[in-house]
């Protein structure tokens, strides 16, 4: 075993051992927060708490993303799969979860189950990974995550898609090829460090 490997093994032991030990802390203490938040879904509209979404994962394994419903029910057989500008699929609650990011704490049960990490490429729909290159797909080598460099960069995408003409093309052909070439880049530098800047970088922008 070279040392390039044994590093890289070191580093996704110790990067999983953080996923558990944090998530499952953060669900204890957060419970009383994910109590109140669905009880105000409920109460704004009919429908489950938790929205369950088909992803892709680490070696393009498919599993169920976990998010607080913020759309009425049903809302993709009655729209796309990318939300665009002020989307009248969302809801009161929903839009709110979604300003502060709020609606992504389910996925810490996504990341003490193994299905995700807390920094890595953000999982895609099937619909969308059909469409990566074999270089694209170098992204299926990780876990995917709550967070990266690139949902940091595209934190407004729902303005953008929301000014163009072709939105689902937009998101094709620009955003999700920058996120990809994003992605592609962490891969090649990733480390604890590394996750910990970009968990850093993304809470200033929530803050913000």
């Amino acid at each position: 075993m070279n040392k390039d490997k044994l590093l890289r093994l070191i580093n996704d032991f110790f990067k999983r051992t953080f996923d558990i030990l944090v998530s499952f802390v953060a669900i204890v203490i957060l419970f009383p927060f994910f109590i109140v938040v669905s009880i105000l879904i409920k109460v704004d509209s009919k429908g489950p708490v938790i929205f369950r979404q088909v992803r892709v994962g680490k070696n393009e394994k498919n599993f169920e993303i976990l998010k607080f419903r913020t759309m009425v029910t049903d809302a993709e057989k009655i729209g796309k799969q990318i939300t665009i500008g002020e989307d009248k699929r969302i809801t009161k609650i929903g839009r709110f979860l979604r300003k502060y990011k709020l609606d992504e704490f389910p996925q810490l049960f996504n990341v003490l189950k193994g299905d995700m990490s807390f920094v890595g490429p953000r999982p895609e729909v099937p619909r969308y990974t059909s469409l990566y290159t074999d270089e694209q797909k170098e992204v299926f080598k990780v876990r995917p995550g709550i967070t990266d460099y690139a949902s940091i960069k595209y934190r407004n995408e729902n303005e953008i898609l929301g000014e163009s003409e072709n939105p689902e093309e937009t998101y094709i052909n620009k955003i999700m090829n920058d996120k990809l070439k994003i992605n592609l880049e962490y891969l090649k530098r990733r480390s604890i460090i590394e996750d910990i800047k970009i968990i850093f970088k993304t809470l200033v922008k929530i803050i913000k």
